[in-house]
């Protein structure tokens, strides 16, 4: 067969996503705080948006300067000017809909509040922390330069990362001086920090505690791998103590930080805006959006009669004609928005009205496709409004992603949200017999008296979840 190079023409549909429509799904998608950062850069590029101040009832605007009136011209160039300009008012319109306000309402308008500026604080890491203790603990010039070296191979849980010969050797110093430093640094705050390892860790803090003759100390020191596997049972027969005595200073070990490093610098705290407000009214819940510090916007006018003076193809005007429809579709989009995520969260409130009512006990199982089959769009365009937003309700604030799970069958024919068994299965080990914990079987028995199928392995996979221990380790004496 004869291979030959052709072209041909083939119709066939394909889903080619405009610019437009790649940022209109991005809107959608993004937290308040970000959108708020998109319209602030928005306004500064399209000089045709400005944005919708609201003043204060004692505050009034400053009047706006008019225009000086134009020079008197004769009749016929007059009635040529004023032809050209309803021309051009006409092309304009096709733009500007008449009676068009320009501006998306943002909801109810709230009472202003004050907003103090946020001053920037210094942040101390844990070697900021570890070099201002060395240079107070020691005036030896040498020790010092040793104990800055070691500071900087500490790792961010608090550990060395290089043992003493290795430092030594880089140094060119005798590794009594490094093992000098060390022992320095391991007397600095916080407790248990330039550790080795996590045995030497323990020990470090315990022996700041004056706990270094204590039984704790003792079962670190001697037990490690025993406790590690918690091996009580080993660690009393060669210690000759009974197996109380071993769980008491285990307990006491336990309130030990296993990664000191972690006590200094920044906290690890998620601070959430929420996008959305659920509020109780009665005996109903209203949903509004949180979007108070997002930019209203609205079109400006200052163009408007500079087009009126321009001519058709005049590329000034070819230019405010494209940014005056690059503002009405950012416009609409955003009331979009705000239509969309309403509409989602009050069908989430009407789904979940008795976790809202009651609690957690009471949240029922609930798909993307549930909600989107209710609202009317499609499951994509939920789960964009439910990405990374959390809203504000009566009982807390909760990522929008919170509301969905999948269900469990219950006896009685309904389905029970797996957020639902994993409350219960906490409250069951919470109210356990500590001497006889409960295992997963034992827990999925109980579960399935209450009218609720669950397997064993589904018990183990939520408790592990949760971070619960299996029975064995949870079990005392």
């Amino acid at each position: 067969m004869e291979m030959r190079h052709g072209l041909r023409l083939q119709q066939k549909p394909m889903l080619v996503m405009t610019q437009r429509l790649q940022q209109a799904l991005k809107l959608l998608q993004v937290p308040t705080l970000e959108l708020q950062q998109i319209l602030q850069q928005e306004l500064q590029q399209n000089p045709l948006l400005e944005e919708i101040v609201e003043y204060d009832e004692e505050e009034t605007p400053e009047p706006a300067v008019e225009a000086p009136e134009p020079a008197e011209v004769d009749g016929d160039s007059e009635a040529n000017r004023k032809a050209e300009e309803e021309k051009s008012l006409a092309e304009w319109e096709e733009y500007w809909e008449h009676g068009y306000d320009g501006h998306y309402n943002r909801g109810e308008v709230q009472s202003a509040e004050d907003f103090y500026e946020k001053v920037p604080t210094t942040v101390v890491t844990l070697a900021d922390h570890l070099f201002a203790q060395l240079h107070l603990a020691t005036s030896d010039a040498e020790l010092t330069r040793i104990g800055e070296y070691l500071i900087g191979t500490i790792d961010e849980r608090g550990y060395l990362t290089m043992n003493d010969e290795e430092v030594a050797e880089e140094l060119k110093v005798d590794v009594a001086q490094v093992a000098q430093a060390v022992k320095l640094l391991q007397t600095l705050d916080p407790p248990g920090v330039a550790a080795r390892d996590l045995r030497e860790c323990l020990l470090i803090q315990l022996r700041t505690r004056n706990q270094g003759t204590s039984l704790g100390y003792q079962i670190v020191d001697q037990q490690f791998e025993n406790l590690k596997e918690r091996r009580y049972h080993e660690i009393a027969r060669a210690l000759k103590i009974t197996i109380e005595q071993v769980q008491e200073a285990a307990d006491v070990i336990a309130t030990l930080s296993p990664r000191p490093g972690n006590e200094i610098g920044p906290d690890d705290v998620k601070y959430v805006i929420p996008d959305l407000v659920v509020d109780r009214v009665d005996d109903d819940y209203v949903v509004y959006l949180n979007d108070r510090n997002v930019p209203r916007l609205r079109i400006s006018n200052a163009y408007r009669e500079l087009l009126t003076r321009r001519k058709k193809g005049d590329e000034t005007q070819e230019y405010i004609l494209g940014k005056l429809n690059s503002a009405k579709w950012l416009i609409q989009t955003i009331e979009q928005r705000r239509r969309t995520m309403v509409k989602v969260m009050n069908c989430i409130v009407e789904q979940q009205r008795g976790f809202f009512d009651k609690g957690i006990s009471q949240l029922k199982p609930l798909t993307l496709q549930q909600v989107a089959s209710q609202i009317g769009m499609h499951e994509s365009t939920v789960s964009r409004v439910t990405t990374n937003k959390y809203v504000q309700t009566p009982r807390g604030v909760f990522e929008l992603k919170f509301f969905f799970s999948s269900g469990l069958e219950t006896s009685s024919g309904e389905d029970m949200s797996a957020k639902t068994a994993r409350d219960i299965i906490q409250h069951l080990i919470d109210g356990e017999d500590k001497k006889e914990p409960l295992s997963d079987q034992r827990i999925a028995d109980i579960l399935h008296s209450r009218g609720l199928r669950i397997a064993r392995r589904t018990v183990a996979k939520y408790r592990e979840q949760m971070g619960i221990l299996p029975a064995r380790y949870r079990k005392r004496h």
